[in-house]
């Protein structure tokens, strides 16, 4: 395994997703819990009911993920956590977790843009696989409301913020 050893939180819209990567960018777990059943009398996401939701599964999701990948919370190097674009309480429940578990273990902490996420996705690889290949040096996802462009693969939109130690 190589380092850092990443912790990656989702928590957009209605899924909650946790994701442990190493280094090489080789995905050693990955778990989601759907809402599916808790939204479908409303004929679609309920707000208030996303984020609470995150917060109830949250424990489950991450432990599992954890266990999944052989590792202990103590083990993650870095935390990251989508930042937007999503419902804006579902967004604050895992970037609120992020930066809890961050500042608690002394560890960078960063704030990734939810489809820059889907653009690097491709990249990612199972643990064991060869080195992924390099990004293109530009890529933008399709049009729309929550349309984003990544001008460089070598600068992300990530926004970092430090924990003291």
């Amino acid at each position: 395994m190589m380092h850092p050893l990443v912790l990656g939180i989702e928590t957009s819209c209605d899924d909650t997703a946790c994701a442990v990567l190493d280094g090489a960018g080789r995905v050693l777990s990955s778990v989601v819990s759907s809402q599916l059943t808790a939204h479908r009398p409303y004929g679609g996401v309920v707000p208030e009911i996303a984020s609470r939701a995150h917060l109830a599964n949250w424990p489950a999701v991450s432990g599992e993920a954890l266990a999944r990948a052989g590792v202990s919370l103590r083990d993650v190097e870095v935390v990251v956590a989508t930042r937007g674009p999503g419902l804006v309480g579902a967004l604050l429940v895992g970037l609120s977790i992020g930066k809890a578990i961050a500042f608690a273990g002394g560890r960078p902490f960063h704030a990734v843009h939810h489809l820059e996420g889907h653009l690097y996705s491709p990249f990612l690889r199972p643990p064991g696989d060869a080195d992924p290949p390099e990004p293109p040096p530009g890529a933008s996802s399709p049009p729309g409301p929550t349309a984003t462009a990544s001008t460089s693969a070598s600068s992300p939109s990530s926004t970092p913020a430090t924990t003291p130690p």
